[in-house]
């Protein structure tokens, strides 16, 4: 019998900054994995025009991104942009396809490293060990888009309490970081995320928001003692499993 032909993924971003991070981590992970980016640069100053607020305009493009993502071919949508979690998960509810907001799996990887802790020292405390270890796991956040941080703290904090996870969340926005980044100055950018990343040395874990920021990682691991995530290479990893785990859809076009 032929081989089942290589997923087909839809890589939708509202910054051409997160295109290399996301194709990097792809090659590292999931190298058969076809690729189409849809980028629309215009996303993210809509948002911030209409004060953060996510309109039915800006619900229906979403919508229009993944329908059009789903005619091309594409079995697999991920998003990668950070500031539109209720707009991604209506978007994908529409077309049926495995979809992965930016974040996603990064969250659940942080909550899982909290998880793994918090019951280290449930076990220590019960042998009288660790009592002053007790309390709420610390998680930080650090972005270099400022809208991101609301969404994603109110996510955070919903996944937690479905677990009955106790937390602290300290989110460190970096401005310029971003601005940066796209003229070519990616030292520092790079040294500005490390040196916001020193304030956060007592959290059991720390993510870093955007795409864009995952070259950063190294830099920031390398002034903590805690786990550092990155988003591209927590969404591939997660993506690749839920699409792997899902049947295929003899109604798609093969190319």
């Amino acid at each position: 019998m032929p081989s089942p032909a290589p997923a087909r993924i839809a890589l939708i971003h509202a910054t051409a900054l997160a295109m290399q991070p996301i194709n990097e981590a792809l090659a590292r992970h999931w190298p058969q994995a076809r690729r189409m980016h849809l980028l629309d640069d215009s996303l993210s100053q809509d948002h911030a025009v209409a004060g953060g607020q996510l309109t039915a305009a800006m619900l229906q493009r979403f919508d229009d991104l993944a329908q059009y993502a789903k005619r091309t071919g594409c079995n697999g949508i991920l998003f990668t942009c950070s500031a539109f979690g209720a707009a991604i998960e209506a978007a994908g509810a529409a077309v049926g396809l495995p979809t992965l907001k930016p974040n996603e799996a990064m969250l659940e990887q942080a909550l899982a490293v909290c998880s793994a802790e918090a019951n280290v020292a449930h076990a220590a405390s019960a042998t009288g060990a660790a009592k002053a270890n007790q309390g709420p796991q610390r998680i930080g956040l650090i972005a270099t888009f400022e809208a991101s941080l609301p969404s994603m703290a109110a996510e955070l904090q919903a996944m937690a309490s479905a677990r009955g996870l106790n937390i602290v969340q300290r989110s460190v926005f970096v401005p310029q970081a971003m601005q940066d980044l796209a003229e070519g100055r990616t030292d520092a950018h790079h040294q500005a995320i490390a040196t916001a990343a020193r304030g956060l040395k007592d959290c059991s874990v720390v993510m870093l928001a955007q795409f864009s920021m995952a070259a950063a990682q190294p830099s920031v691991q390398a002034l903590l003692s805690c786990p550092v995530l990155s988003s591209p290479d927590c969404a591939v990893l997660a993506l690749r499993q839920r699409m792997q785990a899902q049947p295929a859809d003899p109604t798609q076009p093969s190319a």
